[in-house]
């Protein structure tokens, strides 16, 4: 009797998975998909350029995924930036490498990618039903709310691909959570990751400045430090490089119950030079006039500095060049877990085998973005899903022919 496999989760994760057991040709697959339309957030999170993976080496590559890279790096190791451009090439979208050395394809957009993948997917026998929310399992089938009401599904084995916690207008809201808890799967509570975070701005400056870049900035946080830009928002911060160092700074507000991040405003002059170039005479020149002549600070920059600089301290040459270089910016909290780009925290690795099946439901295992792990934007993200989603696959195969 042919098995029966129900994927449960549309976006990259779950396809991968679809992928992987219809070429076994003896599998009856089936996706499952809360949402109209399946692989939503991937064409959302590809309207500005898709970046689908990086070129930097394996074990940088690797180091991006933190306390987790242990965990992960089996499965990059399978399925890594080189055999995903493979992926591409064979679904006829060919990629290449940007100048920050992250990949995309040569149109810059998701939905050809997507729309290929799909042809050849259902070509191969895979199945979808839209409209389908997992509820959990009834005597053990699968519930599903449709339109039609619920309906239970039998199934000889499950992939669950159902995202993290943010975005949940594109499907992913975490409702999954609960459910695993309650069957003891060991879940981490879900985090906001890649997101902005709030600053307790003036209303000046609020109202001023929302909306402006800060660009050519360092920022440290702990022991992080990346050179880049970001956005000031009318609550507080955000943009890439906010993002690439919202998990120590999310962590530290967690764990102190305060965090701020130092700004370099100045990356390419020292302290030195600085101070030497703001303690040369004014003259007539206003303050405004001798930090842009002498510093290069001027607009958003001068702003930041008056918002968090005593007002008295500006007018020392060797204070004043000290904040250029390292002004503290406190932060209040994260921003909403819906609005992040994605999320950590999730069913933990402790709680599955090496083929990503659950210790408490065998059978069932898990892949994507509900995993307990997290990454920057810059193609990580997609990689680590798409590679989890392949061994996800495999695993349900080695188990249903052992």
């Amino acid at each position: 009797m042919t098995k029966r496999v129900a994927i449960i989760g549309g976006g990259p994760a779950g396809l991968m998975a679809a992928e992987v057991l219809a070429a076994a040709g003896e599998l009856d697959v089936t996706v499952f998909d809360a949402m109209p339309s399946v692989g939503r957030k991937f064409l959302m999170a590809g309207k500005g350029g898709m970046n689908i993976t990086h070129s930097e080496s394996m074990a940088d590559f690797i180091r991006r995924y933190g306390e987790r890279a242990t965990q992960i790096a089996p499965l990059l190791e399978a399925f890594g930036p080189t055999q995903l451009r493979e992926w591409s090439r064979g679904l006829g979208i060919e990629t290449f490498v940007g100048t920050s050395g992250r990949v995309f394809p040569v149109e810059m957009k998701a939905a050809p990618l997507l729309r290929a993948w799909l042809h050849r997917l259902r070509s191969q026998g895979v199945q979808f039903h839209v409209r389908h929310r997992w509820l959990g399992w009834a005597d053990g089938k699968l519930r599903f709310s449709t339109p039609d009401g619920e309906v239970d599904i039998e199934a000889d084995a499950v992939v669950l691909a159902l995202g993290g916690g943010s975005w949940a207008k594109l499907g992913s809201d975490g409702s999954w959570v609960p459910v695993l808890i309650e069957c003891g799967v060991p879940v981490r509570a879900l985090k906001p990751s890649n997101c902005g975070f709030d600053v307790d701005w003036s209303p000046y400056f609020s109202e001023r400045f929302a909306g402006d870049p800060v660009k050519a900035v360092i920022v440290t946080v702990g022991t992080q430090r990346q050179q880049g830009e970001f956005n000031i928002t009318a609550t507080g911060i955000e943009g890439g490089l906010i993002y690439a160092l919202s998990a120590p700074l999310r962590d530290a507000l967690a764990r102190d119950g305060q965090a701020a991040l130092t700004l370099d405003l100045a990356p390419g002059r020292s302290l030195e030079k600085l101070t030497l170039e703001l303690s040369r005479p004014r003259g007539r020149d206003t303050l405004a006039n001798h930090l842009r002549r002498r510093a290069g600070i001027d607009g958003v920059k001068a702003a930041l500095l008056r918002e968090y600089f005593p007002a008295e301290a500006l007018h020392g040459a060797s204070s004043l060049a000290a904040a250029i270089k390292a002004l503290p910016l406190p932060v209040t909290a994260t921003r909403p877990i819906d609005e992040a780009i994605s999320t950590a925290g999730g069913v933990a690795f402790e709680g599955m085998d090496e083929h990503l099946m659950l210790h408490a439901r065998p059978g069932i295992f898990c892949a994507g973005e509900m995993l307990d792990w997290e990454a920057p934007t810059g193609g990580y993200l997609l990689t680590a899903c798409l590679a989890s989603g392949r061994a996800a696959g495999l695993g349900v195969r080695h188990w249903l022919a052992s």
